[in-house]
């Protein structure tokens, strides 16, 4: 209810005299966000509580909006609807977190009307919010034009963070042009004395690099840009493109900081600054190249990426043991979860390259079934051509309804690689010829007359545009329908980075600073228009699957992109697991699992395993167990491996499925060690609460004088003791008090080089 100011306050009445002088002073004073306590402070002057500056700071207390709470167990935020734009105050965390936001919500200052550029003057309107304990929406206008912006934000999930987004409809009856709208913008004050860290995580695009995980020291004049997209390329010899998020959090005990994140796979990005007291960050959509600018039709709307803000303590692994259960919760498909068997094992063709015919096919599924692996995974080489995704007759006269028969007779699933958003040269009906004057218009950039693909890789369609997403849209639905598919991996560029045409939905090019590139078949457009492009193409890419979750609610999609260069939150939405590098070995395995299960759940984490020199049976599990981490898939010609190593496979898998499993899907998960470096040891923690049980990844690197290891644990009982089991007979079982694994460690021994082990954990007694 509204606030008396003079028995709140202990004004004297005679000021009242000043009320309409106030007024005309109200909006300028809103604006120094100043709080009732701060109020109460000024009240003690005597002769000013009759000036006109005072009485409106007495008009703003009574007729102020009550702030809105929106909060989950872990994080509390507090919201506030002024007249002209909203803020968030401030947010709560565990361990008495607090972070006040100095920064108010910046809405549009203007748009292009007709080529003009035509002032915006947004008004509040409450009776159109939205206000329950789980979701708050306030609702601003604009007259003329005539816009409706939501400031929207929504827990979903009784824990982690909270989602917040942007939308903008026009409701002008005119086509209105839109300047960049930043999905958050956030200004903390924060003791100039803190020592704080910024965690950021690579993706491992191509291959990981050599870092991957970063932990900067977050000093005074601390400037940082990380960038996402769904090409990553390390553009101009720049930082290599990051996961979306950043999580900051105070090196003192007991590490309790913030972290947010965007929810989407186009050109984003995120920004961090330190300067004295404040903190700055920003996270949308890349505004660079520039200036940006979307198109946004009579009765249309545009939406900012989603953005997560959550808080939490424990530094990076207590982040990352929040937000990963929340991933799964909100923005993963229920259904892959509700599978037992998920994450799949997987035996994928392409240990084979193109050579892959139907004789190999069903060689391999003959030898899935034996391994115990539960799923088929035809890769490129099936097909008459690129952009031409029917199946080479030559090599499968029978088609691919019979692969799929065959693996579904074998008790195995059956998917495929395609790259679906490729054209290229092929003639026979249903390709996608680049040279047909209806795809012309589709492909992002005009094509040299001598231009050729590579053998799985063509040029991108734009499909943003309509036609071009209509397209596909039906494409896709044919092979899924015809192929009997369980699962399909995309490929490729999939998202136009650029696109040179004027009458595609998204802005047009600056033709005197298009930039067109050639890689790797395709010609990749750079231009301001870039991010507006991206933008409209990924929404197409969401609705194209959306709509096939729903007709095919139990097919998975591999999210391969290049090998993880499409690793994001929105990809997450959208897909059921990510091939995370396009480098297989065991080292680059493990590194890019060490980078990414600090922000995603492992299960949706795709090693390949690939043929590695293994002379030693120890080898062999150490190249098996550096992809079983998270979802396996075996990438080699299974047929030629020795009896001894084909039982050990087969031990290894049987294992994962029964005991590695469960724990992947459902464990916290710890990072026990330095990055992976090959040199070194490594290894990572598995630990189940509810299960009592766990295990430990133990890795030897190449060092020879180093033949044991001691791994600190994290997440058990300190009054607790442990039952270890060496799986491969390293040492012998023993027990060990929860407190001692956490302070002293856990030894491991390794005679060999190359080698590995896995030291399984259960709950024994409770003990001092």
């Amino acid at each position: 209810m509204p606030i008396n100011p003079i028995k709140s306050l202990g004004f004297s009445p005679c000021g009242m005299f000043f009320w309409g002088k106030a007024r005309t002073r109200l909006h300028n004073w809103k604006k120094s966000q100043k709080t009732m306590i701060e109020l109460k402070r000024i009240r003690r002057a005597p002769c000013l509580a009759a000036g006109p500056l005072l009485i409106a700071c007495v008009v703003w207390a009574a007729q102020a909006p009550t702030p809105k709470i929106l909060a989950t167990s872990s994080v509390s935020l507090e919201l506030n609807a002024g007249k002209q734009v909203p803020a968030l105050v401030r947010i709560k965390g565990p361990a008495g977190l607090l972070l006040v936001n100095r920064q108010e919500e910046t809405l549009p200052a203007a748009i292009e009307l007709d080529g003009a550029t035509v002032p915006l003057a947004w008004q509040h309107r409450p009776a159109l919010d939205i206000t329950t304990a789980r979701h708050v929406v306030f609702v601003y206008e604009s007259d003329n034009p005539h816009l409706r912006l939501r400031w929207e934000w929504e827990a979903r999930a009784e824990f982690g963070p909270v989602e917040h987004r942007i939308s903008i409809e026009n409701l002008s009856g005119r086509e209105v042009w839109l300047p960049m709208v930043d999905s958050l913008r956030l200004d903390w004050s924060t003791d100039a004395n803190n020592s704080l860290r910024n965690l950021y995580v690579e993706k491992g695009a191509g291959s990981p690099s050599p870092q991957g995980t970063h932990l900067d020291t977050v000093s005074d004049g601390y400037h940082w840009t990380g960038v996402s997209s769904t090409y990553a390329f390390s553009e101009n010899g720049g930082p290599r493109e990051i996961i979306p998020a950043e999580f900051i959090f105070d090196a003192a005990r007991p590490q309790a900081g913030w972290y947010a994140g965007v929810e989407f796979s186009g050109r984003t990005r995120i920004s961090l600054e330190r300067s004295g007291q404040s903190l700055k960050s920003i996270l949308g959509l890349n505004p660079d190249p520039g200036p940006f600018r979307t198109r946004i039709e009579p009765g249309g709307s545009f939406e900012t990426p989603t953005i997560f803000l959550g808080a939490f303590l424990g530094g990076v692994d207590g982040a990352g043991n929040q937000l990963r259960p929340w991933v799964r919760a909100v923005l993963n498909n229920p259904l892959t979860w509700k599978d037992p068997h998920y994450p799949l094992t997987v035996n994928n063709s392409w240990g084979s390259g193109m050579r892959v015919d139907e004789s190999l096919a069903r060689r391999m599924i003959g030898d899935s079934k034996e391994l115990g692996l539960e799923l088929f995974g035809l890769d490129a080489g099936w097909f008459r051509g690129v952009g031409d995704w029917y199946p080479n007759p030559k090599k499968f006269p029978h088609g691919l309804a019979a692969i799929a028969d065959e693996a579904h007779r074998q008790g195995l699933r059956f998917g495929i690689w395609v790259d679906w958003t490729q054209a290229a040269l092929d003639t026979e009906p249903g390709a996608l010829n680049v040279r047909d004057p209806k795809v012309k218009d589709w492909l992002v950039a005009d094509l040299k007359p001598d231009w050729k693909p590579e053998d799985f890789k063509g040029q991108t369609i734009d499909i943003g545009a309509p036609a071009a997403r209509d397209y596909a849209a039906h494409e896709v639905k044919r092979m899924v329908e015809d192929y009997k598919l369980d699962m399909l991996e995309h490929d490729g560029y999939l998202v136009a980075q650029g696109c040179v045409r004027d009458d595609h939905p998204h802005a047009p090019p600056n033709m005197s600073t298009a930039q067109v590139h050639h890689n790797w078949g395709a010609d990749i457009v750079h231009d301001a228009n870039s991010t507006d492009v991206s933008y409209h193409a990924v929404r197409a890419y969401y609705g194209i699957y959306e709509q096939l979750r729903k007709e095919h609610p139990g097919l998975l999609f591999e999210i391969c992109n290049d090998g993880g260069r499409m690793v994001d939150f929105g990809s997450a939405a959208h897909g059921d697991y990510f091939s995370i590098t396009d480098t297989y070995d065991p080292l680059s395995n493990r590194r890019a699992f060490y980078d990414t299960s600090h922000v995603l759940p492992a299960a949706m984490l795709e090693s390949y395993v690939e043929k590695w020199a293994t002379p030693h049976i120890e080898n062999f599990r150490y190249m098996l167990r550096s992809g079983m981490m998270g979802w396996l898939t075996v990438m080699l010609d299974t047929t030629q491996w020795t009896p001894e190593q084909h039982d050990a496979a087969r031990s290894a898998i049987a294992l994962y499925k029964q005991e590695l499993r469960p724990l992947i899907r459902d464990a916290r998960l710890y990072h026990v060690s330095e990055r992976p470096d090959g040199v070194h040891w490594d290894g990572i923690e598995y630990w189940d609460q509810a299960r009592a049980k766990g295990v430990v990844f133990a890795f030897r690197g190449t060092v020879v004088d180093q033949p044991e290891h001691r791994f600190v644990l994290a997440g058990l009982d300190p009054e607790k003791r442990y039952r270890l089991h060496f799986q491969d007979g390293t040492a012998l079982d023993s027990e060990a008090a929860g407190k001692d694994l956490m302070a002293q460690g856990l030894t491991v021994r390794l005679p060999q080089t190359y080698s590995s082990e896995l030291v399984f954990l259960t709950e024994a007694t409770a003990g001092k």
